[in-house]
Formats: structure tokens, C-alpha cells, sequence
């Protein structure tokens, strides 16, 4: 029974399918107000008049702790890269070295302007320095 109840979602209305799609999301939520929903920060930023953050151990999902790991409910974004294709597949070591650019991933890069909550400066410099040499990731680098 645990199986099969795990595996399965809910029929009484506490869980409503939506999909990828956050346009969606963000209108269930609007009309029901008991509801939760789970999408990107960019979302809820363009709707704070309709919707509220939930703050977990109390911090609130603002860009600041979202971007210091200081709000829980918020996860990196991880880009992988086979280092066997490198050198292979044409321009793939110039996308990893256009993605860690700070045109692209700083505070005012445009994946931010896409909604991406950029890294905190010290921890980007890091990722890029990792990008850059194609190391491999580790286990410790995951939060």
C-alpha cells in the first residue's frame, strides 16, 4: 500500500496538476488562496500583488537569500558539460565560456534579467575559475 500511495497524487484538491507552466500556476494560486505553489523567483516577483513567499526557518524568498542559500526552498542551477565533447562538438568550450561571463551570470547578466538569481560574487568567481578549467564536479560541490 505505501507504494502505491507514494507514487500516486492526490485527488482531494490539495494538489492540482499545472504542469511546466508557471502562467498557470500563478492563476490557480490567484483563486485559491489556500493553495501553495512551487516555481521560479521570478514569477513570484511579477506577481507580489497576488501572490506572498512562504518563509522557511524564517527567511523570506527574497533575491538576497535566495542568492546567499539563506532561503531553503530556493536550489542551484546546474549546466553539465561532458569534457569528452569538448573539442568535438565546435563551440561547446566557447557556450561554457560565454555562460560564466558576467555579462551572462552576474547581478545584472541577462539570465538575471530571465529571472536566475545570480550566485553571490566569490562563489561565481569560483564556478567560472571550475567552467573555465572544465573540472569536473564533486559530490561537496552540491548543496
Amino acid at each position: 500500500d505505501f507504494e502505491k500511495v507514494w507514487k500516486s497524487i492526490r485527488k482531494d484538491g490539495a494538489y492540482v496538476e499545472a504542469g511546466e507552466n508557471d502562467n498557470v500556476i500563478v492563476q490557480k494560486l490567484d483563486a485559491n488562496k489556500n493553495a501553495f505553489g512551487i516555481f521560479g523567483f521570478s514569477f513570484l516577483e511579477e506577481n507580489t500583488a497576488k501572490l506572498k513567499g512562504v518563509p522557511i526557518e524564517g527567511a523570506e524568498p527574497t533575491y538576497e537569500n535566495i542568492s546567499s542559500g539563506k532561503y531553503k526552498g530556493a536550489r542551484d542551477l546546474f549546466v553539465y558539460v561532458k569534457k569528452a565533447h569538448v573539442g568535438v562538438i565546435p563551440g561547446l568550450d566557447k557556450f561554457v565560456a560565454e555562460y560564466v561571463s558576467e555579462k551572462a551570470m552576474g547581478a545584472d547578466g541577462y539570465l538575471a534579467s530571465k529571472g536566475l538569481v545570480a550566485l553571490p560574487k566569490d562563489v561565481a568567481a569560483k564556478v567560472k575559475t571550475a567552467a573555465l578549467a572544465m573540472e569536473p564536479l564533486k559530490g561537496a560541490d552540491l548543496k
